[in-house]
């Protein structure tokens, strides 16, 4: 059984869901980016984006009854790997900030574009669930 998961209140995604929960105790973030809840940019800043982001996964695993502690992948999309590696510093304190010592196996690719052109970042998780969790 797969059942796909919506934070409430979020706009209905167009063309792709924003979570899939997968009998077995899987759960898969499907990209999240650095728009609000409705599909807004708040900012083009590269770690404004990068912490909505990460609160969309956060928001994402909750809907889905996991937390950021039950995260075993993710891979991150930028489209500027010299301001990512500038700002290394400051990105890994909004990671903790917003996923706590959480870190899974993760993966970090340049990309020459986003679909959404003011994305500066994207990023899809997979999240475990122990067997006692709800689906």
């Amino acid at each position: 059984m797969i059942k796909k998961i919506q934070p409430p209140d979020w706009a209905e995604p167009k063309g792709y869901a924003n979570g899939i929960l997968a009998r077995g105790s899987m759960l898969f973030v499907g990209g999240q980016i650095g728009w609000n809840a409705r599909q807004q940019f708040e900012s083009d800043d590269f770690i404004a984006q990068t912490r909505q982001t990460l609160q969309n996964i956060a928001a994402v695993l909750k809907a889905g009854g996991a937390g950021p502690e039950h995260m075993v992948r993710m891979t991150w999309y930028i489209v500027d790997r010299a301001e990512y590696v500038a700002r290394l510093k400051e990105l890994g304190g909004v990671y903790r900030e917003v996923m706590g010592k959480n870190f899974p196996a993760m993966t970090c690719i340049e990309v020459a574009a986003l679909v959404e052109e003011r994305a500066k970042i994207e990023i899809e998780v997979t999240a475990v669930l122990p067997d006692s969790a709800p689906n």
